[in-house]
């Protein structure tokens, strides 16, 4: 009776374990949770959010602007009596409405 050799499989399960392993690296830093792709849309998300940020500061910044000018230490005139028209609803004698 004579044997054949049998192939040898030990390195080609090593092989193929390992280029496995590297594909699902690589997959997982393209497309992962932390991954190339992600990181653009966080970025994306980041610069949106700058801008808004701003937007809302320049909001609160004329808020603040209006609150001091009606406050106890400071008092506009023209604007106390522009805000107590537009909430009563009211205006003087001598004014014209356009609309």
């Amino acid at each position: 009776m004579v044997s054949s050799p049998r192939p040898n499989l030990g390195p080609l399960i090593y092989f193929t374990a390992t280029l496995t392993v590297g594909v699902y690296f690589a997959f997982a830093a393209v497309q992962g949770n932390f991954g190339i792709f992600r990181r653009a849309e966080v970025d994306a998300e980041a610069a949106s959010l700058s801008l808004e940020l701003g937007k809302l500061q320049a909001e609160v910044d004329r808020m603040e602007n209006l609150t001091r000018r009606l406050s106890d230490s400071y008092l506009d005139l023209d604007l106390l009596d522009q805000q107590a028209r537009d909430v009563l609803g009211m205006i003087r004698a001598d004014e014209i409405v356009i609309r």
